[in-house]
């Protein structure tokens, strides 16, 4: 797979959007490969880790997020989604899943209806390990405040916790899997 003409077909040379990206992809990918190596014993499939973690925000450039250079019209929560829709038009239905179920540590049919989110009424959840590793890597850098600095498992859980207790523990989960 070449990431990279994905990402080039989305993100102009030269913008500022694209800057924010490729840090924070590239960041996130990282972290991931390198957790994933310390664990040999989970067989986790790097090559595919290394696609993934590169395209799991593919979609942001279609969200309202000024703050990142955003001029999409969709709300930031949908950038998952919207990003599965655009890897599955290229025919990476798997990478697609890591794009759609990165969202916090998942998200359910439950919060998207009771919040009015538009995404489909259904559960959206890292099922697989290297769906789990990009997630869980993906929530120690923004792209906003942390973009080139590493948030702490401290604050991670800490974030998660706002969201719900269930959030912090899964964080937790994963932290004893990956750390």
């Amino acid at each position: 797979m070449d990431y990279q003409r994905i990402i080039d077909k989305y993100y102009p040379h030269g913008s500022e959007l694209r800057r924010i990206y490729m840090i924070h992809a590239k960041k996130v990918t990282e972290l991931a490969l390198e957790l994933s190596r310390r664990h040999p014993e989970l067989a986790l499939d790097e090559a595919f880790i290394e696609e993934a973690a590169m395209l799991h925000d593919i979609g942001i450039f279609l969200t309202d997020s000024p703050g990142i250079h955003c001029c999409g019209k969709a709300q930031y929560l949908c950038h998952g989604y919207l990003g599965a829709e655009l890897l599955r038009a290229e025919g990476y239905p798997l990478h697609a899943r890591v794009c759609e179920r990165h969202t916090g540590t998942g998200l359910t049919k439950e919060q998207i209806i009771a919040n009015g989110w538009e995404l489909p009424h259904c559960d959206f959840f890292p099922e697989t390990l290297e769906e789990k590793l990009i997630c869980f890597a993906d929530k120690f850098y923004s792209k906003y405040k942390f973009l080139e600095t590493s948030r702490t498992l401290e604050q991670v859980i800490e974030s998660a916790r706002k969201v719900s207790p269930e959030s912090a523990e899964k964080i937790v989960e994963w932290a004893g899997i990956f750390l």
